[in-house]
């Protein structure tokens, strides 16, 4: 059974401050129609422009994951996609009123509780999968390593090492997507204290606060240290807990940072703009290396959309038509009838089957020694095909015949030869007008496209054909 798409029940609002920025921002999350994947709407910027959550638009990745198009930025998108597609959200629209999402909690946990509020409504059309079918694999030259492997569902394993006597070796694993919410949203961000002192006074982290996120201590540090950085995050008197973490706020899992990698890798990951089939293991993973292995997938998944595709073909369904049907509706006769049956029919499109062997009469003559089917009857089984569908806008189909007036734009791609099967799809091009219909069609034999090519055909009446 395919799976729907999925979108919010209703919009929800959530406000906080940017992380980065320090501007308080209103975020609402919107339902979107199919197909819209997540986008993002700067409210507060003329003409409301929209960045697609893409990882081709992805221009930063320093504590945090920016995209921006055409000079229109959001900052810090990583927990909230990483809540929507979690939360098995595939649509939605983002509107926020300032450049980077809230950091709240410094997890995915309100997120996911706003998306919980509201609901998910699925949609009437089918999910698209991206089916890892080989190895994929990004590396770099400070031993971080993630790898996808082929897999008939989404899953993660993380590693991570920070060489930190405090922190570590840790691993993290997400078996199923569904286990989200409880296993993974609610874990927070972390950073070492050294970094955050660094960020500080660089002016990085002008909504930081110590409630959003783990603060890791890997040397000692004395009360008057402690006080004054509690004095420059406005906090109460602060101290470190006996397994090197600020008393700022709890551990919600032993391996809280390497679950926080794992949301970080869904949330960017996500900029691939499908939905993944495949396991992935992760030693070392960071914003960079995440959303650079989101450009090869979206990269891959644009090249494999490019690829035309077969119509599905199941041998032991019952078809639309069978022969004794098909030659109801079609004058030809053998050895000119080159559809075996009918597979799929809509008001637009029809698929049909036309199975080659070796003692079809063409073959006593065409290439005797190295049988090819001639191409002029591969065009001739699609004319068929194509014809199918034009005469069932006709109310008596056997008073009626095609007459082609153009073939155009053929391609042949591949030889087909006696045990093949051809595997045909025509589809209408545009609406029948007076009679006149346009029709464009692929052959596949397995996943190979063997031809393609344009048609234009007059339906009319046997009677009104002169000879």
């Amino acid at each position: 059974m395919t799976e729907k798409q999925k979108t919010l029940a209703s919009g929800v609002k959530l406000t906080g401050k940017g992380l980065h920025s320090g501007t308080e921002v209103e975020v609402t999350i919107q339902p979107a129609e199919v197909n819209f994947g997540y986008k993002f709407k700067r409210t507060d910027l003329d003409n409301h422009p929209v960045i697609d959550a893409l990882a081709s638009n992805v221009v930063n990745t320093a504590r945090g994951t920016t995209l921006e198009d055409k000079g229109a930025q959001v900052m810090t998108v990583e927990h909230l996609c990483a809540a929507l597609y979690g939360m098995d959200i595939d649509n939605a629209l983002i509107e926020l009123t300032g450049p980077e999402i809230p950091i709240l909690d410094g997890s995915s946990k309100l997120f996911v509780e706003a998306i919980e509020s509201v609901g998910v409504l699925e949609q009437d059309a089918d999910r698209v999968y991206y089916e890892i079918k080989e190895k994929v694999k990004y590396t770099d030259n400070n031993g971080v390593e993630i790898l996808i492997y082929p897999d008939d569902e989404f899953s993660v394993d993380v590693h991570i090492d920070f060489n930190s006597k405090v922190l570590g070796n840790q691993f993290a694993s997400l078996r199923k997507l569904s286990d989200f919410k409880e296993q993974i949203s609610s874990c927070k961000t972390f950073v070492f204290l050294h970094e955050l002192e660094a960020l500080a006074k660089n002016n990085l982290i002008k909504g930081g606060d110590l409630d959003n996120a783990l603060i890791i201590i890997d040397k000692p540090m004395s009360q008057e240290e402690l006080d004054r950085l509690a004095e420059l995050f406005h906090k109460p008197k602060i101290q470190v807990r006996p397994e090197g973490i600020l008393n700022n706020t709890y551990l919600s899992f032993q391996n809280e940072p390497a679950r926080h990698k794992l949301l970080d890798i869904i949330g960017d990951l996500s900029l691939a703009g499908t939905r993944i089939k495949g396991k992935i293991i992760a030693r070392k993973p960071g914003h960079h290396a995440n959303t650079e292995l989101a450009k090869i997938l979206q990269k891959k998944i644009k090249l494999e959309l490019s690829k035309p595709t077969p119509p599905p073909y199941d041998q032991n369904s019952e078809p639309v038509f069978d022969i004794n049907e098909i030659k109801k509706r079609l004058p030809h006769r053998s050895p000119f009838l080159l559809v075996d049956k009918v597979t799929y029919m809509d008001d637009t499109v029809i698929c049909g089957i036309k199975n080659v062997t070796m003692n079809e009469a063409f073959f006593a003559g065409h290439y005797p020694n190295e049988p090819i089917m001639p191409g002029v009857l591969q065009i001739e089984s699609m004319a068929q095909c194509g014809g199918i569908l034009l005469l069932s806008f006709v109310p008596d189909p056997e008073n009626y015949v095609l007459y082609f007036l153009k073939i155009e734009n053929i391609k042949f791609k591949h030889k087909v030869v006696p045990g093949d099967t051809l595997n045909i799809r025509m589809k209408l091009s545009q609406p029948v007008k007076h009679g006149i219909a346009y029709t464009s069609g692929q052959v596949f034999v397995g996943e190979t496209l063997v031809v393609e090519g344009d048609f234009m055909a007059q339906i009319a009446k046997k009677t009104d054909i002169s000879n």
